[in-house]
């Protein structure tokens, strides 16, 4: 998934390192939790989904946990048979099951259509890198 979008090869150690330090304590406490999509045994396509704390805002006042959508993937032999858009709804059935109201992700040029066609839409939100 990384590779494929534009992520050096040299950079991608960090799944066996600091990803599964981090992403241990979150799968024991609830917080990170997904969905795969397999076939004959083999996982082909996987989402993953956390649940954020999230302060109270004037246009979300009563809002405390947040949900988030990462690491959506789908092995290339598979794709255009709807995995991303079935493993998209049974995420968003996760979150409403959970009573989360208000989710994000970050969306690759890839998978920008699949997420507009499930009705997401882009927000104002910016970044920057303080490295």
């Amino acid at each position: 998934m990384f590779a494929e979008n534009g992520v050096a090869a040299e950079t991608l150690d960090f799944m066996g390192g600091p990803f599964a330090a981090w992403l241990g304590p979150r799968i024991e406490d609830g917080s990170y939790f997904g969905f795969v999509a397999e076939d004959d045994g083999a996982v082909v396509a996987g989402i993953g989904l956390r649940l954020t704390d999230w302060p109270p805002s004037p246009l979300h006042p009563t809002r405390e946990v947040r949900g988030y959508i990462l690491n959506v993937y789908v092995e290339p032999a598979f794709r255009g048979r709807g995995l991303a858009r079935e493993l998209m709804q049974r995420a968003e059935e996760e979150f409403r099951r959970r009573g989360v109201t208000y989710v994000t992700l970050h969306a690759s040029a890839m998978g920008r259509p699949v997420y507009e066609k499930l009705g997401w839409a882009a927000t104002t939100e910016m970044a920057k890198a303080l490295g």
